[in-house]
């Protein structure tokens, strides 16, 4: 009977100890990045094609559909590199996607995530195709893994975790 007791007791304190952290501040206010929030209607309009080159800083994954690369760069979007001329490669533009940190590419479509959302990009007409809500969570912040925004804006994504200044 005292073996019982005892682990009901065990069990009891475990569940009102761990329901006592504040894990909002133990996850998002230690960190060393800040939460960048975008709205509902600006992330659904923001996926578009930009001409010109932009700086190269924090990359991702890179495929190659002859002739250019596409070199994905991370929270910001795609750049598009022409290296037709392997020796004298051309920045020609830049797919703007806010939250963007993975992407794949199956023939003419360049198919990426837009913060939460999966994107279908037509790479010859340089538009939005498809869009499916919601399919990814939220990126954790660097280091850690756990998001409770308990001050987020109705209706508003986060979109890139950007480092606090010192």
């Amino acid at each position: 009977m005292k073996k019982i007791f005892l682990s009901v007791l065990v069990i009891i304190l475990v569940i009102a100890l761990s329901s006592a952290i504040d894990k909002e501040r133990y996850y998002y206010h230690n960190s060393d990045y800040s939460p960048i929030f975008m709205s509902r209607e600006m992330l659904e309009q923001s996926v578009l094609y930009v001409q010109g080159a932009r700086e190269v800083k924090n990359t991702g994954k890179v495929y190659y559909r002859a002739p250019y690369i596409y070199m994905n760069e991370r929270y910001k979007g795609v750049h598009v590199i022409n290296v037709a001329n392997p020796e004298n490669p051309v920045n020609e533009g830049f797919i703007l996607a806010p939250g963007c940190i993975d992407m794949a590419v199956k023939d003419h479509i360049l198919y990426l995530d837009n913060a939460v959302d999966l994107v279908s990009f037509d790479l010859n007409g340089k538009t939005v195709t498809n869009r499916i809500r919601n399919v990814f969570p939220e990126p954790a912040a660097p280091g850690y893994s756990y998001n409770d925004f308990h001050d987020r804006p109705e209706n508003y994504i986060l979109v890139e975790w950007r480092k606090k200044e010192p």
